[in-house]
């Protein structure tokens, strides 16, 4: 999975946005319009705006697109130099794009006078040129810093919210997994040795998850671990139900998703109950969507003191904004002895 690990590395260096996206050039023409609305603004005569917004918009749009096209040529590179490098690099193409673009004006001007007129002199409206497309390259960049700088602060959050959840593996767990094992070594040697083992997968996965969303089928994985551990402790007052047949297990979903919602429905709801009971598990894909619905019994009255449950759904609820925004939903749907997480986020499959 290093693919996934650099990506989100990659992520948290990036200064330049992707110029050849549809959305960022309808962006930058929509900013460079209200730029010529501006410009146009403070210097037209009565009775002459649209005549003098059409030139404007026409000079500076072709500014904007020109620019556009060289910054997605040049990005590769200069991304590779530093923040401050990308900076002064853009900052001087671009400059240097518009005084050339400003003396073809001025030539292309003195020959048809009478179509194109530029009040101004030559030497004037280069000055002119130079400190107008100064202010507003020098804004763009500062813009396009700090929504990097935005983008950063938004997978690094994420990251540290893993590592928090990462440390939701309670004591309590730890010390029954031990003492679970710790009977076993008597009784039956082979079954503690296999205990051991789940145990040492489960607190490896979950200590050494470093990417922000990991395939379904890991996901799974590391779930059934930790049900295994738990059925040797509880016994047959535990019964876990997969219904996951329908789902892709090349999806992928924020990291450390299903194995700390199975142990809330373990500690919170199976292990109150003295004849214990069943945690449902099931999911789908529905068109673009994964649906993921787990339901466990609860004791109505019998409830743990800890926070640790409203901690972990805050976390995945968190997390799920991140990394899906209105896309992603963590719903809790509560009765009088019934307990369900419902899980749904876009489908987007792992590829290496």
């Amino acid at each position: 999975m290093a693919s996934a690990t650099a990506a989100d590395d990659k992520l948290t260096q990036i200064y330049l946005p992707d110029f050849r996206a549809p959305g960022t050039i309808l962006v930058i023409l929509l900013v460079a319009e209200l730029v010529a609305i501006a410009l146009t603004i403070t210097s037209y005569e009565p009775g002459t705006f649209l005549t003098e917004l059409s030139k404007m918009s026409m000079y500076v749009l072709w500014l904007a697109l020109l620019g556009t096209g060289l910054l997605s040529q040049i990005r590769p590179w200069a991304e590779k130099q530093g923040n401050t490098f990308a900076f002064v690099i853009c900052f001087i193409v671009l400059e240097v794009m518009c005084l050339v673009l400003a003396e073809v004006t001025w030539q292309i001007t003195s020959v048809f006078g009478e179509a194109v007129v530029i009040d101004d002199t030559h030497s004037g409206f280069l000055i002119r040129t130079f400190a107008a497309s100064s202010i507003v390259i020098a804004l763009a960049m500062r813009y396009l810093y700090v929504s990097s700088e935005w983008r950063r602060s938004i997978v690094l959050e994420a990251q540290a919210r893993i590592s928090a959840l990462q440390a939701l593996i309670r004591p309590h767990f730890l010390f029954n997994s031990m003492n679970t094992i710790a009977s076993l070594t008597r009784s039956n040697p082979k079954q503690a040795e296999e205990a051991i083992e789940d145990l040492s997968d489960l607190l490896r996965a979950n200590l050494g998850v470093q990417r922000d969303r990991t395939p379904l089928k890991e996901e799974l994985e590391i779930a059934a671990i930790y049900q295994r551990i738990e059925k040797l402790r509880l016994g047959d007052r535990l019964k876990v139900r997969w219904d996951v047949g329908g789902l892709p297990m090349r999806a992928l979903i924020p990291s450390l998703t299903i194995q700390p919602l199975l142990e809330n429905a373990i500690y919170h709801g199976i292990e109150l109950l003295p004849e214990g009971g069943e945690v449902l598990v099931t999911g789908k894909r529905n068109g673009d969507f994964i649906e993921i619905e787990m339901k466990n019994p609860i004791a109505n009255d019998r409830t743990r003191r800890t926070g640790g449950n409203k901690m972990a759904f805050s976390n995945i609820r968190q997390r799920f904004e991140l990394a899906y925004g209105a896309q992603g939903k963590v719903d809790v749907v509560e009765t009088d002895n019934l307990y369900s997480v419902q899980l749904v986020f876009p489908y987007d499959e792992f590829t290496t």
